[in-house]
């Protein structure tokens, strides 16, 4: 073997390597960044899916989230084991209230095609669902909204799968414009011909049954249910002294295909 001549190989082939770690090295800096693996905030995939199957008309399309199942599943996975614990005040709400939306949603869809809520026996008060590491039923978790926060425009965010229910947003509600959200979401409800009936030529108003099994919430307020009305309606204030009543309530399911 000649010996000089192998030296030289293994002395070029180290030369080699160490100007390619040089390389390396000055263009470090210019490499782009690993991806991040940590998921986008939840509100923000909510949204990415409510866009999908949210009618312009505030409806949902139960076909389309059938066809978007596999999405709704990992919201739903996400729902279960969000870390409340970690949650900032304004996280918490906005949590509860999308998880309220997109559970009725997954329970809907499952059991599609249907033509009412109330078909499905217990759907409000007997079936729990995991929220947080929580087993609730939806009215336990409408009223832990409506105990921590006493805030009673939960009452137009929060959409129960019926056709008198709040129109649903195609956004779930993000907690840094959480109270920007609510008050907006307040104001379209309210100024909604659907949701507000308002007969001027005999001076009367039919309102929603939710200002009547949610009194408490609203009187706690300090105003009449007219007056709380009244602050989101702009323009188009009720007179005080119309009659107030209430229409029946629509079951007929939140459907638009």
């Amino acid at each position: 073997m000649n010996f000089s001549s192998a030296a030289c190989r293994l002395t070029a082939g180290r030369l080699v390597a160490l100007l390619v770690s040089i390389l390396v090295l000055e263009m470090w800096p210019t490499l782009p960044a690993a991806a991040s693996t940590a998921p986008r905030p939840l509100h923000e995939d909510v949204t990415a899916f409510l866009k999908k199957v949210v009618t312009p008309d505030g409806q949902v399309n139960y076909t389309a989230a059938g066809h978007e199942a596999a999405a709704l599943q990992t919201l739903i996975h996400r729902v279960q084991h969000f870390d409340i614990a970690g949650a900032t005040a304004s996280e918490r709400k906005a949590f509860y209230l999308n998880a309220y939306n997109l559970t009725v949603i997954k329970a809907v869809a499952d059991a599609y095609p249907l033509t009412s809520v109330m078909k499905l026996p217990g759907f409000f008060d007997k079936k729990e669902h995991a929220i947080a590491g929580e087993l609730l039923t939806l009215n336990e978790l409408e009223n832990k909204l409506r105990k921590v926060y006493a805030d009673p425009r939960i009452h137009f965010a929060l959409v129960c799968g019926a056709r008198s229910c709040p129109r649903l947003r195609a956004e779930a509600y993000a907690p840094a414009v959480l109270d920007a959200q609510l008050t907006n979401q307040a104001r379209k409800v309210l100024q909604d011909p659907l949701f507000i009936w308002v007969e001027a030529s005999t001076n009367k108003v039919l309102v929603s049954e939710i200002f009547k099994w949610y009194e408490a919430d609203f009187k706690a307020t300090g105003k009449s249910t007219l007056a709380y009305i009244n602050q989101y309606r702009g323009a188009k204030l009720i007179p005080v002294n119309a009659a107030l009543d209430f229409y029946s309530y629509d079951w007929t399911l939140n459907d638009r295909k």
